[in-house]
């Protein structure tokens, strides 16, 4: 079995900085592609930023030139970096990893519970 887990969420004013990390731990083998999606009331879920095992990067237009994620292989971590928060950054935030567990070939696709993140005007 393979858990993320998510911290680092909260209230912010706009303009402010929040650090997100997230943990993957149990069973596993590799990651592949680890990454943040986020789902605002009423919204879509939308992908903010992905890093591959190799560090490439990307993400949603919205975010780029503000957040950066980084990722720690050996600890099996992705971190996101808020920087210069909006209101409309508002939503609750996912980690995502593609892992590969002992006993298996293949890759599979794992979120966490999620972690608010609130930035008031």
């Amino acid at each position: 079995q393979v858990q993320l887990v998510e911290s680092g969420g909260g209230l912010v004013q706009a303009g402010g900085s929040l650090r997100l990390s997230c943990l993957a731990s149990g069973s596993i083998v590799s990651i592949n592609a680890m990454g943040w999606y986020r789902q605002a009331p009423g919204k879509q879920r939308e992908l903010v930023a992905r890093i591959t095992s190799g560090g490439s990067t990307n993400y949603a237009e919205s975010v780029k030139g503000r957040f950066t994620i980084s990722r720690d292989n050996a600890k099996n971590t992705v971190l996101l970096q808020m920087n210069s928060l909006k209101p409309e950054d508002t939503a609750v935030y996912y980690c995502n990893a593609i892992v590969m567990q002992y006993g298996s070939s293949y890759y599979r696709d794992y979120r966490g519970q999620g972690t608010q993140v609130t930035v008031s005007s």
